[in-house]
């Protein structure tokens, strides 16, 4: 049982797991079942409470806000939010549910700061060679990645979307009348 452990996290350090899900990638993609609509959306995770192996902060610690609570470092993806100790997976997929991206952050990190590192990681390779694919034909998200700034990226490199407006943008732009612009057109089929 050790070995399988020690053979699994080798792996994960030396890039083999990412290496086959390329590959897989790949080959999806060249069989045509890759459906290039891709959803964007994130999913909380609960840690178990031996996750966080960090030491606890001492009060004459300076740089440490919260006297008494562990303080884990970012590359740990750990973060405390009211659910308690959480991770948090953004992920980016297709049509027929083949993980394109990921990215994994800390519970309490908000969706859209992470969608532009989600879709950059979207590259999937090519069989023939060439470059490879890293725009998807279509975005689809829920409120949480409703902002300016995403629909402006996703216009940029020319991405047709599906993003709902919040309820309370709507009433910011209309409350600005002819100078709060258009809103964003929105299909809910």
């Amino acid at each position: 049982m050790g070995d399988r452990i020690t053979l699994f996290r080798r792996w994960q350090i030396d890039g083999t797991w990412a290496r086959v899900a390329k590959k897989l990638q790949v080959k999806v993609d060249d069989a045509g079942h890759l459906v290039w609509e891709v959803s964007v959306d994130s999913a909380i995770c609960r840690a178990h409470q031996h996750a966080a192996g960090a030491r606890k902060c001492r009060a004459a610690d300076p740089g440490r806000a919260t006297p008494g609570l562990a303080a884990e470092p970012d590359d740990h993806a750990l973060g405390r939010s009211r659910g308690g100790l959480t991770t948090k997976v953004h992920m980016a997929v297709d049509a027929s549910f083949h993980v394109l991206a990921a990215v994994v952050t800390a519970g309490h990190r908000a969706d859209a700061p992470v969608f532009t590192e989600v879709m950059d990681r979207i590259s999937v390779p090519r069989i023939g060679g060439g470059p490879p694919r890293p725009r998807p034909a279509h975005v689809l998200a829920d409120r949480a990645y409703s902002s300016r700034q995403i629909r402006q990226y996703l216009r940029r490199r020319q991405i047709p979307h599906t993003i709902p407006e919040k309820r309370d943008q709507v009433g910011h732009r209309l409350r600005r009348g002819s100078t709060g612009g258009r809103p964003p057109g929105f299909d809910r089929e």
